[in-house]
């Protein structure tokens, strides 16, 4: 599965923007490549185009050159809402639902009985940003968590 996942990856875009063609689909504004850096940690997000009513993607946080985390989700699109299933690095997986389906340029996805965080979402900031964030209860109270994208080429091996 995770070599699957991998080749997955790397048929991603080999440029920044997101495929033509892919305007018509819900949440094609959210495809291709993510960067944000916070001083010494780096955290990139990759989505495949949506196709067939589902998005794959994979992301990770570095910190000094070493991988702190990393995720591997599936957004799956149907008529009626979405479904965000997340599969962190050292957790179980998670799913997470949109009570409808996605539109425009925002959408929640939420989980009331996790831990933390119970909602995920993403926003479209114009052509190329995306803020996402993961919010919550805490035993201390409500966390909010941004994580402020600028799109980025995606990467690729050299020939």
């Amino acid at each position: 599965m995770h070599t699957v996942s991998i080749l997955l990856l790397m048929l991603l875009p080999l440029s920044g923007r997101a495929p033509r063609g892919a305007g018509s689909e819900p949440l094609s504004w959210l495809a291709g490549c993510w960067h944000l850096e916070r001083g010494s940690t780096v955290i990139d997000e990759q989505w495949l185009s949506p196709l067939g009513g589902m998005m794959l993607g994979a992301g990770r946080t570095v910190k000094n050159g070493v991988v702190l985390e990393y995720e591997f989700t599936i957004i799956r699109i149907t008529p009626a809402g979405a479904t965000y299933e997340a599969r962190p690095s050292g957790q179980g997986t998670a799913i997470f639902t949109s009570s409808a389906p996605p539109a425009g340029n925002e959408v929640v996805f939420e989980n009331p009985a996790h831990d933390f965080p119970q909602r995920v979402g993403y926003r479209r900031v114009g052509g190329d940003s995306v803020v996402a964030w993961i919010e919550g209860n805490t035993g201390s109270g409500l966390k909010k968590i941004e994580f402020p994208y600028a799109r980025a080429a995606c990467q690729t091996a050299a020939p």
